[in-house]
């Protein structure tokens, strides 16, 4: 039978969600966690990858068994094993061709970006000296619904069919001292939000136009665009499936 997991963490301590072979990875402590628990060796697969340091209020994954255990029990012991910056929220039973990266219909990030020096939230967004014009990168936002090419926000090397990806939400707002630009779409390259939050920035500093946006999508060209901002203020913050995959 297959299961998705509903699951957060705090991204900080970790080089992504990804498994790496030199490096801990979320992936691989849920892993040992529910290999352990369930007494067998067992993968999950992730409704994709967050770059080292970057945060998800909302990540699912899948697992496979056939052993018989109760939903409640193990989701209570996969909290007490796990450490304090992951934490499962659900578990429930899909239907068997149920995928969780495969089958998601959107996922939205959001991006933290402050001008006030707060020594409790440096972690946890991006803190910038100067001000930001959100007039301009707002302006810069509604150009993205014109495009589906986004090979000029990608890492390169990155080993994909399509480059082509459907914005469906893209905007930037204030809450109180901070700009928070959020974004949803139907998949996302890597490195894409933080490519796009580093270009808008230039932006919103003066140091770009806003009509360069077309230019730099339609180049299909990395280099350019501004350069990614630091992973550790992106947070995964949902993402969404068609009801038919639960049981």
């Amino acid at each position: 039978m297959r299961y998705f997991i509903e699951l957060s963490y705090n991204g900080k301590a970790y080089h992504g969600w990804q498994y790496q072979p030199n490096a801990i990875s979320v992936q691989e402590v849920i892993e040992n966690a529910l290999s352990k628990i369930l007494r067998k060796k067992l993968s999950i697969v992730g409704a994709g990858r967050t770059d080292a340091g970057v945060h998800a209020k909302q990540m699912y994954a899948h697992f496979e068994s056939n052993d018989v255990f109760i939903i409640e029990e193990l989701k209570f012991k996969m909290n007490s094993f796990l450490p304090k910056d992951i934490a499962i929220h659900d578990i429930f039973e899909v239907n068997d061709k149920a995928h969780a990266r495969f089958d998601a219909l959107s996922r939205a990030y959001i991006y933290k970006v402050t001008s006030s020096k707060n020594v409790f939230n440096y972690d946890q967004a991006y803190f910038l000296r100067h001000d930001l014009d959100i007039d301009k990168m707002n302006a810069a936002s509604e150009i993205l619904f014109g495009y589906e090419n986004f090979k000029c926000f990608s890492r390169s090397n990155t080993d994909v069919k399509t480059y082509n990806c459907t914005i469906m939400r893209a905007e930037w707002t204030i809450e109180g001292t901070e700009l928070i630009f959020t974004i949803k779409a139907n998949r996302f390259l890597r490195n894409m939000v933080r490519a796009i939050v580093g270009t808008m920035i230039q932006i919103g500093l003066g140091k770009m136009d806003v009509l360069e946006m077309h230019d730099i999508i339609k180049s299909q060209d990395r280099s350019n665009a501004g350069a990614s901002v630091p992973g550790h203020a992106l947070y995964l913050t949902k993402i969404e499936y068609p009801k038919t995959i639960v049981v």
